[in-house]
């Protein structure tokens, strides 16, 4: 089992996400062992893009803030070199094929290995079209984590089949966002994953309440929660630490009571 494996030890894992460099990469820092004490147990670290298709409003505007700010992907990788000289919480990136194959498939996973990242997801790589990303993340030692959306279908156990570290179960369709419902019926789609596969299932795209995560945490083996850590960024820009804590804590809480 990957190191992914062991976000998942206590039964449910409650993810957080957050864009590095946004609003400093030193401050991405700080938020990273602060989502740490709180209690989440594997963290999304977004490489600011300035096309994510898969994100809404809120991570587009964290990505153009982190650029704005002259945030690379070099510098994202020194980041996560300065993370592991503290933690070794499970820690993915979440980037687009673009950033990938500019930078080099090999080059680019030889350095995610170098520095300790563990996965990786790319919202934009269908499966059908995994083929070098995969043979270069594999020779590497790095997870890619594969996404499965209401609209799969047929492909879920193809998909699933192939799962590495953990599948990421789209909750909506559409982009990224905190949404006041989620109506797909999603215990139907992680019943299909769990008849072929082992590999974890969480649960993201829109979660943002306790209520939410603990309905989720119910029927799922984790919690993905990116925009509503975010906008908490936004909002306190370098004094956010605090709320983030809170949150995280709270919803991390929550997702624990999904095991009852």
């Amino acid at each position: 089992m990957s190191k992914i494996g062991n976000a998942f030890k206590d039964g449910k894992a409650f993810i957080g996400f957050l864009t590095a460099g946004d609003p400093s990469l030193d401050k991405t820092y700080e938020y990273i062992m602060t989502m740490e004490k709180a209690g989440v147990d594997l963290i999304e670290i977004g490489i600011p893009f300035s096309d994510p298709i898969a994100e809404g409003v809120v991570i587009q505007e964290a990505d153009l803030r982190a650029l704005e700010a002259g945030t690379r992907i070099d510098d994202v990788f020194e980041l996560v070199k300065k993370v592991r000289k503290e933690t070794q919480i499970p820690l993915v990136f979440l980037t687009y094929l673009n950033p990938v194959f500019h930078y080099g498939p090999d080059r680019f996973f030889a350095r995610c290995e170098e520095t300790g990242m563990d996965g990786i997801i790319i919202p934009d790589m269908p499966y059908e079209e995994r083929g070098e990303c995969a043979a270069a993340a594999k020779a590497h030692g790095i997870d890619i984590i594969s996404m499965i959306a209401p609209t799969s279908k047929d492909r879920i156990e193809k998909i699933a089949k192939v799962g590495e570290g953990f599948l990421y179960i789209v909750s909506s369709l559409g982009v990224t966002g905190t949404r006041t419902e989620i109506k797909t019926d999603l215990k139907e789609i992680i019943d299909v994953v769990k008849h072929v596969t082992n590999v974890p299932a969480a649960v993201g795209f829109g979660i943002n309440t306790t209520e939410q995560a603990e309905k989720i945490g119910a029927i799922a083996d984790g919690v993905i929660v990116g925009s509503a850590i975010v906008k908490i960024i936004a909002q306190y820009g370098d004094d956010a630490a605090p709320h983030i804590y809170d949150y995280v804590k709270a919803m991390k809480e929550a997702t624990m009571r999904g095991i009852q």
